[in-house]
């Protein structure tokens, strides 16, 4: 896939795609109609989308919401055939510019799209006072075609939204936020270097830092978690703790990660843990050898469950 970040014209080569237009956070079953419309266009599939999320620029002191990281996003995409991914940098000046100039300078000028899909709510522009009919209007004058998506829901009338998908997350319901996504929900990072306490009591964990990301539910998961990136990219059942650590600290929010089966260091290696279900809340235990015995018992749960676990939440 190739990757952009900034408004200038993209090469010849990559001009004349058609695109897919929006925040696309989380990359959801919703997501996945705006990209098959801008597919059904023809040519090269490619997604426009901003970094940061214009939530994050626009609101102040919003605890963390994000669904997806920059490059998580990216990877979902790329697994879903996009070939091309321009992030626009978000800012504010960014966001005071008239809805034409908007799209002048992104879909005209820095990306040559040859059509844009977008859905039934998207907004651009100072105010948001671009609309989809305003698209519309502004294809026809530029030269580009325009597909309106209409609102997509799962089968039993859930809207397939963000909102949703958080509210599943946040209430340890991670099957459910599955559904809705189209995938399960990861997180994702470098693998940071702890205290080594898991060692201690012969668990091992691989810690990585939710940063901008959600906070869901704390509590332990029956996880599938990735060790590398591209070629070497593996996939291993593994069990995870979310959370500040009641025992050890109480303070640090961490995915500790104890990968099942597994000898080798993975300290500063890329990994995504995939939350596929919910065992216990987060406790404190009281000694360090209270805490081992149940993880041990969390361990054969984890297993029992990742043993009939579909690698596709579909």
């Amino acid at each position: 896939m190739h990757h952009y970040h900034g408004l200038d014209p993209l090469p010849a080569n990559l001009r004349g795609a058609s695109v897919a237009l929006g925040n696309f956070d989380g990359v959801h079953c919703g997501h996945r109609a705006i990209l098959d419309a801008a597919r059904a266009a023809g040519g090269r599939l490619g997604v426009v989308t901003f970094e940061p999320h214009p939530r994050s620029v626009l609101r102040e002191a919003v605890r963390p919401f994000r669904l997806t990281s920059p490059a998580g996003k990216a990877q979902a995409l790329a697994d879903l055939g996009v070939e091309l991914l321009v992030e626009i940098p978000f800012t504010r000046a960014f966001a005071s510019l008239p809805p034409e100039q908007f799209v002048q300078r992104v879909l005209v000028d820095a990306v040559g799209a040859r059509h844009a899909a977008i859905g039934y709510d998207f907004c651009f522009g100072a105010g948001r006072a671009g609309s989809p009919a305003t698209m519309r209007a502004l294809g026809e004058r530029l030269g580009f075609g325009v597909t309106v998506v209409d609102e997509v829901c799962a089968a039993d009338g859930t809207s397939l939204s963000s909102t949703a998908i958080r509210a599943h997350l946040r209430e340890g319901r991670p099957r459910d936020a599955a559904r809705l996504l189209c995938r399960w929900w990861e997180i994702d990072g470098i693998v940071a270097t702890g205290h080594q306490r898991g060692r201690t009591i012969g668990f091992p964990t691989a810690n990585l830092r939710l940063d901008d990301l959600l906070e869901p539910a704390l509590g332990v998961y029956a996880v599938r978690c990735s060790i590398g990136e591209g070629e070497t990219l593996t996939w291993h059942d593994a069990i995870a703790n979310l959370g500040r650590r009641p025992t050890v600290d109480g303070e640090t929010l961490l995915l500790e990660t104890h990968v099942f089966d597994y000898e080798g260091d993975l300290y500063g290696r890329p990994m995504r843990v995939q939350l596929l279900d919910f065992i216990r809340p987060e406790r404190k235990f009281d000694s360090f050898d209270l805490l081992r015995q149940q993880i041990a018992r969390d361990c054969d749960t984890a297993r029992s469950i990742l043993a009939d676990m579909p690698a596709d939440p579909l």
